[in-house]
């Protein structure tokens, strides 16, 4: 596939997951990002689960080259202000102030390059009264009321991955996208300033809206019970998610492929309000109903009836179904010194045809000595 920010240089100083991620975005659309990151430890990431290659690292990494620096001295600042004038975007995710001790503040790389695209991540804001606190995906999560949508009702307790570090870097990499796309009409750079705050602000829109609207405030149930999203076990263990929305064709078809027909004659399910206002003895009904046969049963059974549904599938099934084969959303490579590495490929495709080569996370350091010697040339013309 055609690498459509193959132009583009962008230089990364982050660390865990927003600042890569944004990173990973843009390189997985060819820019050519180069990670610069501490000698001898690297990104914390790297050794989340010892070692310098962890998972948490590898998620977000691919397509990168790495540089170590330690811009406390003099010759790394160096090579990292000569790396910043011939980019076009820089990234980092550190509390306001950091970046600016580090020698890598807006101020400073603007000297070497006024048309620079200067993006800081942060996770309260580059001012206010909470500016310096320190930010994690659970915090961002909890301080933008996304939390609370997610948190079991009974037994409460953090669960799911880490939405808000992913979601930050995603909206980081749109307001790259366009601030670049501006840059080609004016000649001049940006700064872009987004903080997890924000960015899970703007992802918990839909409950923001029906507070603004209904004075509704929303909880984990809200959205399922009036979508009628349903997840039931099946008898061989594995579980069924099916979501009716409002159509009562898809109701219907859930009661032909059940042999259930004879809910259409109580008066808690007849109607699509009376079924929200009943969901839990709907589900109470359904629960022993799929524990009679098998998942794979019943998701025949379902799609011959044009119910919208789906097997709940854990990660080790999920890329094994026929359509994300079909799709090549795995995608695999293999590293000089790590050895082969699988991932899960950008999801857009352009002129219908998918990207489907990939390069593996850098070890730490493992282009340093190409980059000098690019900037080298540079230099010596």
């Amino acid at each position: 596939m055609v690498k459509i920010l193959r132009n583009i240089r962008v230089i990364e100083l982050g660390t865990y997951i927003t600042g890569p991620a944004a990173g990973m975005h843009l390189a997985d659309l060819g820019a050519d990002v180069i990670k610069v990151e501490r000698p001898g430890e690297g990104d914390p990431f790297r050794a989340f689960k010892g070692g310098l290659y962890s998972p948490h690292f590898q998620t977000y990494n691919r397509n990168k080259r790495s540089i170590a620096l330690d811009t406390k001295k003099p010759e790394d600042l160096e090579v990292l202000h000569d790396l910043v004038a011939s980019a076009d975007v820089f990234i980092q995710n550190f509390r306001p102030g950091v970046a600016e001790k580090l020698g890598a503040g807006e101020e400073d790389l603007r000297k070497v390059n006024p048309g620079l695209i200067y993006c800081a991540i942060s996770g309260f804001g580059r001012t206010g009264p909470s500016k310096d606190r320190p930010a994690y995906d659970t915090v961002a999560q909890a301080a933008s009321g996304y939390l609370r949508l997610l948190t079991p009702p009974v037994n409460p307790r953090v669960i799911g991955p880490a939405i808000a570090d992913a979601v930050t870097g995603q909206y980081a990499a749109l307001g790259i996208l366009a601030a670049l796309l501006e840059r080609t009409q004016t000649g001049e750079g940006r700064r872009l300033d987004i903080s997890m705050l924000e960015a899970m602000s703007h992802f918990n829109l839909d409950s923001f809206t029906h507070y603004f609207s209904e004075g509704e405030v929303m909880g984990p149930l809200s959205r399922p019970v009036v979508s009628q999203s349903y997840t039931f076990e099946c008898s061989d263990g594995k579980w069924i998610a099916i979501h009716l929305s409002s159509p009562a064709k898809f109701w219907n078809g859930l009661l032909q492929a059940t042999g259930q027909e004879q809910l259409n004659d109580d008066p808690r399910f007849s109607e699509r309000l009376q079924r929200i206002e009943h969901q839990d003895d709907l589900i109470a009904h359904f629960t022993p109903v799929f524990k009679t046969d098998t998942r794979a049963n019943w998701c025949d059974r379902l799609l011959a009836a044009e119910v919208p549904h789906s097997p709940a599938y854990d990660s080790d099934e999920a890329l094994e179904d026929p359509q994300a084969k079909h799709l090549q959303i795995a995608v695999h490579a293999d590293h000089p010194v790590m050895g082969p590495f699988t991932t899960v490929r950008a999801p857009y495709s352009f002129d219908s045809e998918p990207d489907l080569d990939i390069v593996p996370p850098p070890v730490l350091d493992e282009h340093g000595a190409e980059i000098r010697e690019e900037l080298r040339r540079k230099k010596t013309g």
